[in-house]
């Protein structure tokens, strides 16, 4: 499995024979946006009614589970965050016998019964703090329930981003107490997280 970033909550995951990008952005964020062909979109946060995606792409736009060329993917709704006007969505991703969780445009800790859907999760996407987003002190605490064994970081302060109020990666990784590590991209195997004792890994990826 191969994980590139783009910036904000847009992350490319090839694995097997399917390329999948979360929360895809425009130009207008400032960021230059993910290129190529991918066969799957998932949106954590959509304008309801949603607007018709493109037919050559499959678009996962909220909760529900979904299988696309035999991974397996499930929506998990945020009540207490959406409206009949906004929906945002927790998914989780089984692919390569790997767990992977994409938190997107959380701003508050989930719900009991949300952390009740989630199974073992082994990379857990989050967001990295800022204004809108979960901050850091509640992102920590979320991360120590769910015991993830790596931790990718999204929606933090890059240069050329535009938005304001971005946070700074480098905090969520103090408030955790882990060190930070910088990657160009995650190449991953379920044996990197199965052979010998593996300690958590928190890490940003660069655009």
């Amino acid at each position: 499995m191969i994980i590139n970033w783009y910036g904000e909550g847009c992350f490319k995951v090839q694995t097997g024979g399917l390329t999948l990008i979360t929360d895809p952005f425009d130009s207008s964020v400032g960021l230059n946006a993910a290129r190529g062909k991918n066969e799957a979109i998932l949106r954590t946060m959509v304008e309801w009614p949603a607007p018709e995606g493109s037919k050559e792409e499959q678009e996962i736009l909220g909760p529900g589970e979904y299988e696309v060329k035999g991974i397996e993917v499930t929506g998990i709704a945020v009540p207490k965050e959406s409206s009949d006007k906004l929906i945002k969505t927790i998914y989780t991703v089984k692919a390569e016998d790997m767990n992977l969780c994409f938190l997107g445009h959380l701003s508050s800790n989930p719900d009991a019964e949300i952390l009740d859907e989630l199974e073992k999760v082994d990379i857990l996407f989050i967001p990295a703090g800022g204004k809108g987003f979960i901050d850091e002190e509640a992102a920590a605490k979320f991360i120590k329930q769910i015991d993830p064994k790596i931790v990718v970081m999204s929606f933090f302060k890059v240069p050329g981003l535009k938005r304001a109020g971005a946070g700074d990666v480098k905090d969520l990784a103090k408030e955790l107490g882990h060190p930070l590590e910088m990657e160009e991209k995650l190449v991953i195997k379920k044996k990197d997280l199965t052979e010998g004792k593996v300690k958590m890994r928190v890490i940003a990826l660069k655009i």
